[in-house]
């Protein structure tokens, strides 16, 4: 039995698709074969992908909801052709219409219409005349492979180089390996399209694309918002106090910062264009993000100098606004 879309992600049928989206999110990271080792984890991906491919496409979706599970079976013409070969008139099965020979949801009728037999499609309309082509491999029974959708982890350094890998990806169709090229600057959420990379046609058909979905794994060092990146930046009290130039990471190596005197932690210093490069238009920034340490463990010279500057200065932190 195939498995309900709907239920695969876990939402109601009426449900948004941001909903579907963000369903989709969560089951796919707790399903990934590369995080869920459990058996049983790779199937129950493959059918996250396949469920998110049609559903968060209206227009796949439609049909799903009219179709069900073989809807990538029936014409996509099939309103006209049906309504072609009846005169437009009861039993077309156009979309929000019922009549004789049209069940709803099932796109070859539950009953016999009126002047029909059991099996056809309505009045005038025989069922292998119409779907002969499909089933019995004549000319209209190359029906194009479905365009499929994948999720692409990369780290912030891929994303940020750029360039061409050898990828083995879990996809609707199982683990195959790929040839991929990487924009440079690549963001969370942007397509990848491999061309012919999709389902398979039938009888012959073009395959369909497959399309890689960047997500950007979580980072120890890098806070990612669309192109700009947020470091943080640990310092002593005394550099924040006195000002200091500091080495700061970046994707392409380390570069140089200058605290301002005075500075407080949660200060935000930009490095303009230090972030996610766009090849089409301006640069990310990279924020520097001021962290003030102090050390866990005073020597006796540290401490008498940290008392006496306790003894002479007036600052009161609390005062501030």
């Amino acid at each position: 039995m195939a498995v309900d879309l709907y239920e695969a992600l876990g939402v109601p049928r009426t449900a948004s698709t941001e909903e579907i989206q963000q369903a989709y999110r969560a089951r796919a990271r707790k399903y990934h074969p590369d995080i869920n080792k459990e058996p049983g984890a790779e199937e129950r991906f493959k059918e996250l992908n396949e469920a998110y491919s049609v559903l968060s496409d209206p227009k796949t979706r439609a049909r799903y909801d009219r179709f069900g599970a073989d809807f990538r079976k029936i014409p996509e013409d099939y309103d006209e052709r049906v309504g072609a070969r009846t005169g437009g008139g009861a039993g077309t099965g156009r979309a929000g219409r019922t009549g004789p020979g049209y069940g709803g949801g099932d796109p070859f009728g539950g009953t016999a219409g009126a002047g029909g037999s059991a099996g056809s499609t309505g009045p005038g309309v025989d069922f292998e005349d119409l779907f002969g082509g499909i089933f019995g491999g004549g000319p209209r029974g190359r029906v194009p492979g479905a365009d499929q959708e994948t999720e692409l982890v990369l780290t912030v350094e891929d994303a940020y180089q750029g360039g061409r890998r050898s990828l083995t990806l879990s996809g609707p169709d199982g683990r195959r390996s790929y040839e991929v090229n990487i924009p440079r600057g690549v963001t969370e959420g942007q397509r990848i399209r491999l061309a012919g990379q999709g389902g398979r046609g039938g009888n012959n058909a073009p395959a369909g694309d497959l399309y890689l979905r960047v997500r950007l794994a979580p980072h120890d060092t890098y806070r990612v918002d669309g192109r700009d990146l947020t470091v943080q930046l640990a310092l002593s009290p005394w550099e924040a106090a006195l000002g200091a130039t500091l080495p700061v990471t970046t994707p392409h190596g380390t570069t140089k910062v200058s605290v301002p005197a005075g500075s407080s932690s949660g200060r935000r210093l930009r490095l303009r264009g230090e972030g996610l490069p766009n090849p089409r238009g301006k640069d990310g920034d990279l924020y520097a993000e001021l962290r003030i340490m102090v050390p866990r463990h005073l020597s006796d010279r540290e401490r008498d100098l940290f008392e006496e500057l306790a003894g002479v200065s007036d600052f009161d932190p609390r005062r501030m606004r």
